[in-house]
């Protein structure tokens, strides 16, 4: 891996930006790792806060609290609202404090904005979780463009497979700019459930069904299935629930008002579907580990649900995530009505096909990853020369 020469200060200063809750709980763990190096590191974290009561339950859980808060998030914004906001408000910060680093994870447009400002700034950045691609601009949208035009301006690319890896070499990347990590969401994952939880409100009621019930949890958010397609999936779930008496649909509705109007058109009121608002990290992970099926269209989930056990059902015809499809963790089903019933179907009614899904191989960590990128950190700018081992080596 390269390297580059430390400033004039004895230690160098790294700033971490995130937004989201996804980006919160991946990038949770690498400031937690960070903070353990105070004589060479001095640690930064700005959140835009685009997800705001998202955003803060996953903070309050990993006792972090931010430098800086542009509290950006407001009623019905678009992404014009969001890129403009975060990108003068990382801006000024950047500005002020002349890190040396600055840490962008993903796919959001917070980390599109954050990485344009350091760019402007001349300040090198990291993209964690880097190097996923659909090759489809539009989908997911406007994530896949979020990610490539961060890449085009990021220094280091802590790639969490090979298969990023490969995605960003194709893309003209240095090979000694790329290091495979893991992903830093088993990380978290890994830290947080525990088999003692207990759940409380609404959900205590709900896990602690007859025995024999079996849970599936659902959650739906992209912004290119809105409409007509969720409306086919939900038509689905509804199949599913007359097909199966012995299951119960957990479906925490994202606040999206065009998401929630169209779950309560379909499944509201519907016996056996439990709609729940968003749930913080710690209860939703130790739901996820309780569950029998996971259908989502989100990204992370199909990185976390496997680590569980629990076979992923794709809400979408495209993923960035393929290595997920070929270790059999998940399966891309698309937002067609018959398609997400059928496949559904199989695997409740079928425990070999389930178990062959259940029992596969997680490709996406082994909850070391924040600590390869530190590590890497620590190497980049001189501090160490301790021999770094990508994930999944031999």
């Amino acid at each position: 891996m390269m390297l580059r020469s430390r400033t004039e200060r004895k230690t160098i200063k790294i700033i971490t930006v995130f937004g989201t809750r996804p980006e919160a709980i991946k990038m949770a763990p690498l400031v937690k790792e960070l903070q353990k190096y105070p004589q060479e590191i001095e640690t930064r974290v700005a959140v835009t806060a685009q997800h705001r009561q998202m955003l803060d339950q996953v903070l309050d859980l990993f006792r972090i609290t931010p430098d800086y808060d542009l509290n950006i998030m407001k009623e019905r914004q678009t992404l014009f609202d969001i890129t403009t906001q975060a990108l003068t408000g990382l801006g000024q910060i950047f500005a002020a404090e002349d890190p040396d680093l600055v840490l962008v994870h993903g796919d959001t447009t917070t980390t599109f904005a954050g990485s344009l400002a350091a760019f402007y700034h001349q300040i090198p950045v990291g993209h964690v979780e880097a190097g996923l691609r659909t090759y489809n601009k539009y989908s997911p949208y406007p994530e896949e463009m979020n990610r490539r035009l961060t890449g085009a301006v990021s220094e280091l690319h802590f790639a969490p497979t090979p298969t990023s890896r490969e995605n960003l070499l194709r893309e003209g990347v240095k090979p000694e700019q790329i290091l495979v990590t893991g992903n830093t969401v088993i990380d978290a994952l890994l830290a947080t459930v525990r088999p003692d939880y207990v759940f409380n409100g609404p959900l205590k009621e709900i896990v602690s069904s007859p025995t024999g019930r079996r849970l599936l949890l659902v959650t739906t958010h992209r912004r290119e299935n809105w409409g007509e397609p969720l409306r086919e999936v939900y038509l689905a779930l509804r199949d599913l629930l007359d097909t199966f008496s012995d299951i119960e649909i957990v479906f925490p509705v994202h606040k999206n008002p065009r998401v929630r109007e169209g779950v309560e058109r379909v499944l509201g009121g519907v016996e056996r579907v439990h709609l729940v608002e968003p749930l913080d990290y710690e209860p939703f992970a130790h739901l996820m580990h309780r569950s029998t099926l996971v259908l989502t269209d989100s990204g992370g989930l199909q990185e976390e649900a496997p680590a569980l056990g629990k076979p992923v059902l794709v809400l979408r015809d495209t993923t960035e995530r393929p290595e997920a499809v070929t270790a059999g963790t998940v399966k891309l089903v698309g937002t067609g009505r018959e398609d997400v019933y059928q496949t559904a179907r199989e695997l409740l009614a079928d425990p070999q096909v389930y178990e062959a899904m259940a029992r596969a191989a997680n490709p996406y960590g082994d909850g070391q990853a924040a600590q390869r990128i530190v590590l890497a950190i620590r190497r980049y700018f001189g501090f160490t020369t301790e021999p770094w081992h990508e994930f999944g080596a031999s």
